[in-house]
């Protein structure tokens, strides 16, 4: 009997546990901390996370999986007074307090709570109040908290008079059986205290008393790195003596064991969180649909109008309903209402419908859904589905029953117009933005961790570089991959801690943000299913995308896609300057001029084709209508570039390779991509015709064998072989059309999605190529608070021989204009002239007219507003140059006209204009312009730079172009095209010069270096400093050789050399080869060496040996062309080139 009593499970259950969703103070990973409980033998455990539930429903599934029991719980903070308080009271902000779930009632009612909490309460936290706790504590258990909750501070404050009302009021909020006193110990001396005092409170009220752990880690070795995380919470350093630590290690997820010997004397108050546990029975629904209710007109059903709309719209699609049209469009409805998404799209189609109607640009679809004829029709997409054979399962598979995922590219600039309909459409508390959480990647959280251990930042900096710059490396994955990164881990005791701490902290989540582009709509008030919190104003879910699906919620991206703006803004610029009206649904799908401007590879501001690399393919490819750009943007991914599919696909394309199938019923299905498996349409189809599955059954298989699942996928393989069998395909074959369609599936793309994408890309190169200054002035306002943008455009353009033209007070609107065939720089790009004195410009010039002088324009706006700053930005930009007088004269008489306008202005507003009206005054008015010469053209291009951050009417490189043509530009520095350690030769202007004294005392300068385009930072050690002092000032034109030194903000060049471009010439390189390599050549080549000596360098490039010699001094040359005619003559033509590329 005795035995059997002691091996007994002591009771305890965990009611106290932080995770790692307690933001960079809870260090317990969900997954670990579940192991962990189950490992102790622990049947339920609670999550109390800070004042937030973020990993509420990742807890409970885990949790579940593991045959823990979950309960879902919060500490929440409250407000010594009120939670719209925004002050202390006796020194306190909030207290702390603990609140479990007891059922679905008290889960809502928790939800409630911290969302208000979030919405109403903040100050530092999120806080409730008792008001809040009495409306909403049915269903909920409360515990006292640890030593900062209020009962247990009233009582570290000797107030126990406090402490009892307190006791009586939280009974009379919660009830005396879901109100418990919990007692904690980890060796703080007010947790003694404060233990007391609740024990005896306990006793003297018949208040139940609990045990807990205030667990914020896992094992008590995990305290160092919990540590780690206060420190980057607060910005601390481990040696900090007054930084925030915990007392001990003893805050991790102790056994039962070790808590029944922390408190012996209280078995009742561990039965307790047994008996709490057992009370505590929250269930979460994952599966079913809770789609926002429709406003259907009267009478209506979501099925029948849906139909409805279908009908009404289907002859602006279709001229002619023949019957594939009729029986795609019914089995669509038909699977749309058995899944029960009627309500799902007509949502979608309101939302974009209402877009329209605004004149809101819309995309043409993203994604599957432009595998829909119902989205065709409505107008959610624009691809038609059956001439692009595009497949409707791959959308929505009826034997998949998931939610369908419609994503919206709408004009970035009015996306928050459609988004604020819907909350009015819904109600606002239907409707929230999504929350998402930055995570601690592989190198930041070296970098943090370094910052922490306060080591040396070069060090560290290096130590985070040896860190492949892979997508999703990891730390662990690097030191398996990377020999220097295991070597620097191995090599030093120091390094090794940094790395060890850094792997404990690397993917944490760091801090909570916004998602770009998720919205969810909910059928009941968002707080009915999961908490939110407030941002930017607009509400936000505490769950992220994945979970928030999960519960059933419709949840869809509403992105911001600029290109979208662009192409509405290039539109209206074709209307006003041509009086043209352009329907983008409407331009040929195959023109010529278009298709001839990709094919030349001027792809530049064309969407998805600006890249180098794409850029080549599109000139591989040749395409010669929109049909051809969907392959190219499914082609240009990392899978199918290193495949070998791409060089097949131009190949067939091209001809140069005979395109053969492994079966005849494959050549219909891809023919269009010349046999190469492209498409995961064309895997679906595949196993459609060969093995006859249905097409819902083919994207199962296709799902398999994108996620390599191994179960599924034998048994697939198995129906598949059957099937292939039974239309007469013999088994070995069907065995390599099998492997074949697994090999491919890696590379697969959705066809939907390249289709919609390759539209936005053809209607931005029809523009382009059709009307190029309207597009460039709409891509240049786009990008106008982008200055290294709108430099590469400025560039673009001007290679485009569209004029840039200056602000002109006449011309200009507020953003980038067409004027003619040229360009106007737009008002809104000059500093000072803000939006207020744009606004008044423009009015007062669509009222009367054109400027006519620097005085007609004081005297005519209101000075208030267009003061004498926004005047003198004006004159120095250039927007008064073509009116008379010099920017030097303006300049001279701005404050006599600014007095005289003034006068002019008060004597109107007084009524003394005298016998004649203003026209009449204004000759006599005028304020004559001093005999000034103009300003340097230098001093010109730098108040244009100063003003608008640009050079327009010329640039300061320009009489340097001639030997910048042979030195790569920066823009191919910052690429990604140089490696690390790299030598490049760059030139540009001196554009910010930073001396800083090294620990020895030396000088050393961080330099920016700008070209047309780029900037980049040049770093010149003591030594280049010294040798190079006078080049290093502002505005200084010069050529800089140096190292690149790839970062985490982008590549510097360590400087090793500099010249000034005033005085530098490229070097000449002259190419042998091995069959003119003769002493008779080499001969000739001295007496021309000598007849045009000077002192641009000559380097020999032996081809055949690949040997680069540098001659010496006496056969360099002058740079004269007829010396490089006369050596071209001797070793063919090409053989002379000036050039300093990368490397």
């Amino acid at each position: 009997m005795g035995d059997s009593v002691a091996n007994q499970p002591i009771p305890f259950v965990h009611l106290h546990t932080h995770t790692e969703y307690s933001l960079l103070d809870g260090a317990s990973r969900i997954p670990l901390l579940i192991a962990e409980a189950k490992r102790l033998g622990m049947e339920a455990l609670a999550i109390t996370d800070h004042g937030q539930m973020y990993g509420a429903v990742t807890f409970y599934k885990e949790a579940k999986k593991a045959g823990i029991k979950p309960i879902i719980g919060c500490e929440i903070y409250v407000a010594p007074q009120s939670r719209h308080d925004n002050f202390e009271v006796d020194g306190v902000r909030y207290y702390h307090l603990i609140l479990l779930a007891e059922n679905e009632t008290g889960y809502r009612n928790l939800v409630k709570l911290v969302s208000l909490a979030n919405l109403e309460g903040m100050y530092y936290k999120p806080r409730v109040d008792k008001e809040l706790l009495r409306q909403y504590h049915e269903g909920l258990i409360c515990l006292s908290a640890c030593v900062a909750g209020e009962i247990p501070q009233a009582i570290v404050r000797d107030n126990m008079e406090k402490a009892d009302r307190l006791v009586q009021e939280y009974v009379e909020i919660f009830g005396s059986d879901h109100f418990f006193l919990e007692i904690q110990k980890h060796g703080l001396p007010d947790e003694e205290k404060a233990a007391a005092g609740l024990i005896e409170l306990s006793k003297k009220h018949h208040i139940g008393l609990v045990v807990t752990n205030d667990s914020h880690y896992i094992h008590r070795e995990d305290h160092e790195f919990h540590d780690v995380l206060l420190c980057i919470q607060t910005g601390k350093t481990m040696e900090d003596p007054n930084r925030m630590r915990f007392n001990s290690d003893d805050y991790y997820l102790k056994s039962a064991a070790e808590m029944a010997a922390l408190f012996p004397e209280y078995p009742e108050a561990m039965a307790n969180t047994v008996r709490i546990a057992e009370r505590c029975n929250v269930e979460f629904s994952f599966g079913a649909h809770y789609l926002p209710k429709f406003p259907l007109p009267e009478g209506e059903t979501e099925e029948g109008y849906l139909r409805e709309l279908c009908e009404e719209k289907l002859p602006s699609r279709y001229a002619s309903v023949t019957r594939e049209v009729r029986e795609r469009l019914d089995y669509e409805l038909d699977i749309i209402h058995r899944m029960g998404f009627d309500s799902y799209f007509l949502v979608v189609w309101d939302f974009i419908h209402y877009a329209r109607t605004q004149e809101i640009a819309v995309g043409p679809g993203r994604g599957s859904a432009a595998g829909s004829i119902v989205a065709y029709v409505l107008g959610i997409t624009d691809i038609d589905p059956l001439k692009y054979a595009l497949l409707f399962e791959r959308f929505l598979n009826p034997e998949r029953i998931t939610m369908p995922d419609i994503d919206v590219d709408f004009c970035y600039i009015r996306r928050k117009e459609v988004i604020e309909y819907v909350k009015k459409r819904y109600g606002e508390d239907h409707v929230a933005q999504i929350i998402t959480f930055g995570t601690m990647a592989a190198r930041g959280a070296v970098r943090d961790v370094g910052r922490v251990l306060d080591l040396p930042f070069a060090e560290v900096d290096r130590i985070a570089k040896l860190i492949p710059t892979e997508l999703g490396i990891t730390l662990d994955k690097a030191l398996k991959e990377s020999v220097d990164f295991r070597q620097a881990y191995e090599g030093s005791a120091t390094t090794r801690k940094l790395i060890d701490l850094a792997r404990d902290i690397e993917g944490m989540p760091r801090q909570s943000s916004t998602h770009a582009a998720g919205v969810v709509i909910a059928r009941e008030p968002l707080t009915h299913y999961m908490p939110v919190q407030i941002s930017d104003g607009t509400l936000v879910t505490e769950y992220d995308k994945d979970l928030v699906e999960e519960l059933g919620l419709l949840k869809m991206d509403f992105l911001g896609l600029r290109t979208l703006t662009v192409l509405g803004d290039a539109v209206k610029n074709v209307e006003r300057s041509r009086g043209l009206h352009l329907d983008l649904r409407k331009i040929p799908l195959r023109d010529e001029k278009t298709a001839q401007m990709l094919c030349e590879g001027k792809t530049g501001a064309v969407f998805q084709m600006e890249s180098a690399g794409m850029t080549a393919l599109v000139r591989d490819i040749q395409p010669e209508g929109f049909e051809d750009l969907i392959p190219t943007v499914a082609l240009y991914r990392p899978g199918p570039l290193g495949s070998g599919m791409v060089q097949d696909f131009i190949d067939g394309r091209r001809r140069k390779r005979q395109v053969s199938y492994l079966h005849p019923l494959l050549e219909p299905i891809l023919k269009e991509t010349f046999g190469v498996v492209l498409y995961q349409e064309q895997v679906m189809q595949i196993v459609q015709v060969l093995a006859g599955f249905s097409l819902g059954q083919a994207d199962l298989l296709r799902r398999a064998m994108g996620h390599k699942q191994p179960d599924l996928l034998m048994k697939q393989k198995e129906d598949f072989l059957r099937g292939a069998r039974e239309n007469g395909i013999e088994d070995g074959l069907a065995q390599k059309i099998f492997e074949l369609l697994f090999h491919f599936a890696n590379y697969g793309f959705n066809k939907s999605h390249s289709a919609a994408y390759a539209l936005v890309a053809w209607q931005t190169a029809y523009l382009k190529a059709h009307y190029p200054p309207e597009f460039m002035a709409a891509m240049l306002s786009s990008v106008m608070d982008f200055n290294d943008k709108v430099s590469v455009y400025i560039e673009l353009s001007r290679r485009m021989k569209i004029a840039i033209l200056p602000p002109d007070i006449n011309a200009s609107s507020a953003t980038f204009s067409v004027d003619g065939d040229a360009i106007r720089f737009g008002l809104a790009a000059v500093r000072n002239v803000g939006e207020a004195a744009i606004s008044e410009l423009e009015t007062v010039r669509k009222k009367g007219g054109a400027f006519k002088s620097l005085l007609d324009f004081c005297s005519r706006v209101d000075l208030r507003i267009v003061n004498k700053r926004v005047v003198e930005s004006l004159i120095k930009c250039g927007a008064f140059d073509s009116l008379k007088g010099r920017r030097s004269q303006l300049l001279a008489v701005l404050d006599n006209v600014l007095n005289t306008a003034a006068l002019s202005q008060r004597d109107i507003s007084n009524g003394q204009t005298g016998l004649f009206d203003d026209d009449s005054l204004t000759p006599a008015l005028e304020v004559a312009l001093p005999d000034l010469p103009e300003e340097p053209l230098a001093q010109l291009l730098a108040w244009e730079r100063e003003m608008t951050g640009f050079y327009i009417t010329g640039h300061p490189l320009d009489k340097y172009h001639d030997v910048m043509e042979h030195l790569p530009p920066l823009r191919r520095v910052l690429s990604g095209e140089a490696k690390e350690r790299q030598l490049v030769r760059v030139a540009g202007l001196v554009a910010n010069a930073k001396r800083i004294a090294t620990k020895k005392g030396d000088t050393m300068c961080f330099v920016t270096l700008e070209d047309y385009t780029h900037s980049i930072e040049i770093i010149a050690f003591p030594r280049v400093f010294y040798e190079n002092m006078n080049l290093l000032t502002v505005d200084t034109p010069v050529v800089v050789e140096g190292r690149i030194n790839l970062t985490d903000t982008g590549a510097k060049i360590l400087a090793d050399q500099m010249w000034s471009l005033d005085s530098y010439h490229s070097d000449y390189y002259v190419t042998i080869h091995e069959a003119d390599a003769s002493e008779e050549n080499f001969q000739a080549l001295r007496q021309i060496f000598t007849q045009y000596h000077g002192d641009y360098t000559v380097y020999l490039y032996m081809a055949d040996k690949k040997q680069r010699i540098k001659v010496e001094p006496q056969y360099w040359l002058n740079g004269d062309p007829e010396a490089i005619k006369a050596i071209e003559g001797l070793f063919g033509e090409g053989s002379v080139q000036q050039r300093e590329t990368l490397g």
